[in-house]
C-alpha cells in the first residue's frame, strides 16, 4: 500500500512523517555526539595537523643578533606573537627550534616558501633552551617575547646554514590540547672560522631617481633650470631615500652605480633653480639641501669605483623592442652615453666607467644585447634568472656573451631580489637579511675548493627601508669569514667559469610582466616629433646651444627606465616638452595682415616678421606667393624670396616689389622657410585688391591737369600786365614831378642803370623737398602699400 501511495503521489501521512524524524534523531544523536566529543577524549597526533591551526597565531621575528654567530656568542631572538584567531589562546609557550644543517641553496628556498607547521620537516623544540610562557592571549591581542641561548647549546654540529624556528604551542577553548598554533622560520649561518676560498662579492649601490627637470629654462644668462616639481628635495633631505643611500653607502664595500641625470639635477638645485607653479615658475626652496647632499656624496665615493649609466638611465629593453625602428632613437642613446662620464666627473670630481649597460631587472635577449652595446658599452649587467646556468653550483658572474665581443656580468637573482619587498616592518628586514647571509654562505660551501666571483644588482631605486636592510646584510658579511668584497670592474674581469652559459636567451623567453611595462612605440614617435622640430628650430637661432642642450636632455629623460609602470606620467612629461618647444618656435612668426588695396601698376607689399625670443634669429627666408600671377606679380614672377634676420625681441618689415596687370582680388601667401627649404611655422594669407588705372582715364586726368596749368598761366600773365601798367602810371607821375625839380637823363632810373622795358620778374622755383630716411620701425596690421 505504501508503494502504491507513493506511486500515486499521495505521500505518507503527517503522523508517519513525525515518526520517521523521531527515529532519525534518536539513532543519529549518539553518533553525532561521539564525533563532537572525540577531540576532547584524545588529541590527534601532531603529524595530522592540516596547517590551518598552525596559522592561528602570527609569530613575528623582529631581531636576531648576532646575525652570523661564532663560537662563544649568545643568540638572542626578539619578536611578537599575535592571536589572529577568534578563540582565546591559553597555556601557550614560545620556544626555539633548530633544524639540521642545510646542504643546498634550493633547500633554503623551500624553507622560505613554507607557512604552517609541518611535523615531518620542522624540528622539535630545542631541549634545555629558554622558553616564554603566555598564560592567556585573547583574540586579536599581542605579546612580546625574547629568547637568548648560547651558541654552544644550539647543537650546531658543523659549519653551514641551519633552520631556526620560533613557534608558539598552546590550546584554544574548542581544542583543549597542546598543539603548534604558529611558527616563523629563519636561517642561522654558522661559519666560525674563515674558509680557505672566499667568494668575492661585488654589490652594486644604485643612485637613480625619476626625472624631475623640465625642458624649460629661465630667461637669465645662466639659463636656470625649471623643475616640474620639488619632489626630489624630499629624497635628498634627512631620512629621505637618496640621503639614506649616501649615508649608508659611504661605509660599505660597494660599487656606486649612478645616473648622471640625478647628479646634474641636484647640481642645478644647488646652484639655484626654479619650480613650475601653474603657468608661472617660482624660485626653488631647497638649494641648501641639494648642496649638503652633493657634498656628502662627493666624500662618500672617494676610494670607491663609480659606474655611470647613460644619461637619464634609458630603458634599453623598451628601446630594443619598441623604439629602435623609430629613426633617431638609437642616436639619443649614443649621446646619453657620451654625456655620462663627463657629467659624473664634473659634479663629483672622480672618474667613472661608462662600459656597463644595465637592462631592467637584468633581463636580456638578442635585441637588448645589441642595443645595449650599440652606444659603446661592452659589458651587460644581466641576471641569473635570465641567463641561466644548468649547474649544481653558482658560477662566476662574468662570461662572454653570444659571439664573445660582449661580456655578460650575471648577477645572482636570489641575492639581488632579497630586499625588494616591504622592509619597513622589522620582521621583513630581519628575515631578508638572514636569508641573504644564508644564501651567500651556501654559495661558498657549494664549491669550497674554488673561489668564485658573484655580483649583486639590487632594484634600481631602493626605498630608505630597503637600503637599511641591504646595509645590514653587508655588515653581516663584514667579518669576511666566507666572502670578501670586490667591485664591479674587477668582477667583470674575473676568469669565466668554462661551464657557465654564454647563450643569449631568445626573445620568446623575455618575461611578459616586464614587456608589459615597457614604453610604447608611440612614446618613441613622440620623441621623434620633438627631435625633428628641435632640429628645424635650432638652425634659425643665433645661440642654438641655449635650446639644444635642455631639450636634448629632456628627450633623454623621456626614454628613462624610471617610467616603467608610470605610463600616464611619462606621456604627460613628453607632451609638456613638445608643447614648450612649440611655444618657442611660435615666438618667431608672421604678423597677421589685413586686406590691402593696390592702386596703380606697381607698389611694394610689406610683410612683418616678429621675434619674441630673447635671442636673434637668422638663416630664414620669407617667400611671398601670388595666387594669380597674371593679375599680380611679385618681383616679376609668381613668388619672391627675401632673407630674414631679426634680433631678439624685435620685428622686421620685409618689402616685396609688386606689379599689377589686371583689376581684381588676389590671395597672397607669406611663408617662412629655413635656408634648406624646410617650411618654418604656419603660412599667412591675405588679400590684395588691384584697382589698375586705364590709359583713357590717365588721358582725361592729364587733360584736366593741363587745363588747370594753362588757367594758372593766364591768370599769372594778366596779373603781371596789370602790375606793369600800374608801374608805368606811377613812373609817369614821378617823371612829371621830377621835371619840376631836376632834368634827368632819359632811359635811366634813379641809380643810373639802363632799364629794359621788355624784362619781367623771374618766379623762383620751389625748393627741393626734404626726404627723410625710411623708418626702421616694424609695420603692423593694416599697413598701407608703399608706392
Amino acid at each position: 500500500m505504501a508503494e502504491a501511495a507513493d506511486i500515486q503521489g499521495t505521500g505518507p501521512s503527517p503522523a508517519r512523517r513525525w515518526l520517521r524524524r523521531t527515529v532519525t534523531v534518536a539513532f543519529g544523536a549518539p553518533l553525532l555526539a561521539g564525533l563532537l566529543q572525540a577531540p576532547v577524549v584524545a588529541a590527534p597526533a601532531a603529524g595530522a595537523e592540516d596547517g590551518t591551526g598552525s596559522r592561528t597565531v602570527d609569530v613575528s621575528l623582529d631581531t636576531l643578533a648576532p646575525s652570523a654567530p661564532v663560537a662563544g656568542d649568545t643568540v638572542t631572538v626578539t619578536g611578537t606573537v599575535t592571536n589572529r584567531g577568534k578563540k582565546t589562546v591559553t597555556d601557550a609557550t614560545v620556544n626555539l627550534r633548530v633544524g639540521p644543517r642545510m646542504t643546498s641553496r634550493s633547500e633554503i628556498e623551500q624553507v622560505t616558501g613554507r607557512t604552517g607547521f609541518r611535523n615531518d620537516s620542522d624540528p622539535a623544540p630545542l631541549e634545555g633552551a629558554p622558553t616564554v610562557k603566555i598564560p592567556r592571549l585573547g583574540a586579536g591581542l599581542s605579546a612580546d617575547f625574547s629568547l637568548s641561548v648560547p651558541v654552544s647549546e644550539l647543537k650546531l654540529d658543523e659549519e653551514g646554514v641551519y633552520q631556526l624556528g620560533v613557534s608558539l604551542t598552546g590550546q584554544t577553548s574548542d581544542r583543549q590540547y597542546d598543539r603548534v598554533l604558529g611558527i616563523e622560520r629563519t636561517f642561522l649561518p654558522y661559519q666560525p672560522e674563515a674558509t680557505e676560498k672566499k667568494t668575492q662579492v661585488a654589490y652594486l649601490w644604485p643612485l637613480i631617481a625619476s626625472a624631475h627637470v623640465s625642458a624649460q629654462t629661465a630667461t637669465d644668462d645662466q639659463q636656470t633650470p625649471v623643475f616640474e616639481d620639488d619632489a626630489l628635495a624630499a629624497e635628498l633631505g634627512p631620512g629621505g631615500r637618496l640621503d639614506e643611500l649616501v649615508s649608508l653607502g659611504k661605509n660599505l664595500p660597494v660599487t656606486w652605480v649612478v645616473d648622471p641625470d640625478l647628479l646634474a639635477s641636484v647640481d642645478a638645485m644647488a646652484n639655484g633653480y626654479r619650480v613650475k607653479d601653474g603657468d608661472l615658475d617660482v624660485p626653488g626652496r631647497y638649494q641648501a639641501v641639494a648642496e649638503r647632499w652633493l657634498d656628502a656624496l662627493e666624500k662618500a665615493v672617494q676610494g670607491h669605483k663609480v659606474v655611470a649609466l647613460p644619461f637619464a638611465d634609458p630603458d634599453l629593453a623598451s628601446l630594443a623592442h619598441r623604439g629602435k625602428d623609430v629613426p633617431g632613437s638609437l642616436g639619443h642613446l649614443q649621446s646619453a652615453t657620451a654625456l655620462a662620464g663627463m657629467t659624473v666627473e664634473t659634479v663629483l670630481h672622480v672618474p667613472a666607467s661608462t662600459d656597463f649597460a644595465w637592462p631592467a631587472d637584468g633581463a636580456v635577449d638578442p635585441s637588448i644585447a645589441a642595443v645595449a652595446t650599440s652606444a659603446g658599452a661592452d659589458k651587460v649587467i644581466a641576471r641569473s634568472d635570465s641567463v641561466r646556468d644548468d649547474l649544481p653550483y653558482t658560477a662566476t658572474a662574468a662570461r662572454p656573451l653570444g659571439n664573445g665581443s660582449t661580456t655578460a656580468v650575471v648577477s645572482d637573482a636570489l641575492l639581488s631580489t632579497a630586499f625588494e619587498g616591504d622592509m619597513v616592518r622589522a620582521e621583513s628586514s630581519t628575515l631578508a637579511v638572514q636569508e641573504f647571509l644564508a644564501q651567500s654562505l651556501a654559495i661558498t660551501l657549494e664549491q669550497p675548493e674554488d673561489q668564485r666571483s658573484i655580483v649583486v644588482a639590487p632594484q634600481r631605486m631602493p626605498t630608505a627601508a630597503q637600503a637599511q636592510a641591504m646595509a645590514t646584510a653587508l655588515e653581516g658579511l663584514s667579518g669576511r669569514r666566507w666572502t670578501q668584497p670586490t667591485d664591479l670592474l674587477a668582477a667583470a674581469a674575473a676568469k669565466p667559469d668554462p661551464d657557465a652559459s654564454t647563450t643569449v636567451p631568445s626573445g620568446s623567453r623575455y618575461p611578459k610582466a616586464l614587456r608589459d611595462r615597457e614604453l610604447p612605440v608611440q612614446a618613441f614617435r613622440d620623441m621623434k616629433t620633438t627631435r625633428d622640430e628641435l632640429n628645424d628650430f635650432k638652425v634659425v637661432l643665433t645661440q642654438p646651444e641655449r635650446v639644444v642642450t635642455p631639450f636634448g636632455n629632456a628627450i633623454s629623460r623621456e626614454m628613462s627606465t624610471s617610467w616603467r609602470g608610470e605610463a600616464r606620467a611619462a606621456a604627460i612629461y613628453r607632451n609638456n616638452v613638445l608643447d614648450y618647444l612649440q611655444t618657442l618656435t611660435k615666438g618667431v612668426q608672421l604678423v597677421d595682415k589685413s586686406d590691402l588695396t593696390l592702386s596703380g601698376r606697381s607698389a611694394t607689399i610689406p610683410v612683418t616678421v616678429q621675434n619674441k625670443l630673447l635671442q636673434g634669429v637668422g638663416n630664414l627666408v620669407l617667400r611671398l606667393t601670388s595666387a594669380n600671377k597674371n593679375r599680380l606679380e611679385v618681383n616679376g614672377d609668381r613668388y619672391a624670396e627675401l632673407p630674414v634676420k631679426v634680433g631678439g625681441g624685435h620685428s622686421q618689415s620685409v618689402k616685396f616689389p609688386a606689379s599689377a596687370n589686371v583689376n581684381g582680388q588676389v590671395t597672397m601667401t607669406a611663408q617662412l622657410y629655413t635656408e634648406d627649404g624646410t617650411p618654418y611655422g604656419q603660412p599667412m594669407d591675405f588679400t590684395v585688391k588691384v584697382s589698375e588705372i586705364t590709359p583713357t582715364v590717365m588721358l582725361v586726368i592729364a587733360g584736366g591737369v593741363l587745363l588747370l596749368v594753362l588757367a594758372g598761366v593766364r591768370m599769372y600773365s594778366q596779373r603781371k600786365r596789370v602790375a606793369a601798367r600800374n608801374a608805368d602810371a606811377e613812373a609817369a607821375e614821378d617823371a612829371a614831378a621830377a621835371e619840376d625839380d631836376t632834368a634827368s637823363e632819359p632811359g635811366q632810373d634813379e641809380s643810373g642803370e639802363e632799364e629794359s622795358p621788355g624784362d619781367e620778374p623771374v618766379q623762383p622755383s620751389d625748393p627741393t623737398p626734404d626726404t627723410g630716411p625710411e623708418s626702421g620701425d616694424p609695420s603692423g596690421t593694416g599697413e598701407k602699400v608703399d608706392r
